[in-house]
C-alpha cells in the first residue's frame, strides 16, 4: 500500500521558517516525480512546487519563488519543502503528492497523495 506521509508542520511566526519532510512508500521512489500543493481554509487546492525524478527540473509557483526550496533524496524515499520568509498567506494544509513520469504543476496528474500537514504563520 502506497503512503505519503508529511512532517515538519507547525505554527511560526512572521518571517519565520519551516521544513517540511514526506516521506514515501513507494517502490522505485525515483520513477515517481513529487510535488508540493496547498489549500488554506475556503480555497481551492494550489501548487506549490514539484521535482522531477533525479531533481534536474523543479517548478514554483510564483507566490513562493525565492523564498522556498524543493528538494528530494532519493536514498532516503523523502521530499522536503524547506519555507523560509515566511508570511501570513501561507498559512494552509500542505499535501505532497507522487506522479510517476514528469513533473507537472497539475494536481489532476498526481497519483498518490498524503494526509497533509497543517502550517500557520501569525502575524
Amino acid at each position: 500500500q502506497v503512503q505519503l506521509v508529511e512532517s515538519g508542520g507547525g505554527l511560526v511566526q512572521t518571517g519565520g521558517s519551516l521544513r517540511l519532510s514526506c516521506a514515501a512508500s513507494l517502490r522505485a521512489f525515483s520513477r515517481y516525480a513529487m510535488g508540493w500543493f496547498r489549500q488554506a481554509p475556503g480555497k481551492e487546492r494550489e501548487f506549490v512546487a514539484a521535482i522531477s525524478l533525479n531533481g534536474g527540473t523543479i517548478h514554483y509557483a510564483d507566490s513562493v519563488k525565492g523564498r522556498f526550496t524543493i528538494s528530494r533524496d532519493n536514498t532516503k524515499n523523502t521530499v522536503y519543502l524547506q519555507m523560509n520568509s515566511l508570511k501570513p498567506e501561507d498559512t494552509a494544509v500542505y499535501y505532497c503528492a507522487a506522479n510517476v513520469g514528469i513533473v507537472t504543476q497539475i494536481d489532476d496528474e498526481y497519483d498518490y497523495w498524503g494526509q497533509g500537514t497543517q502550517v500557520t504563520v501569525s502575524s
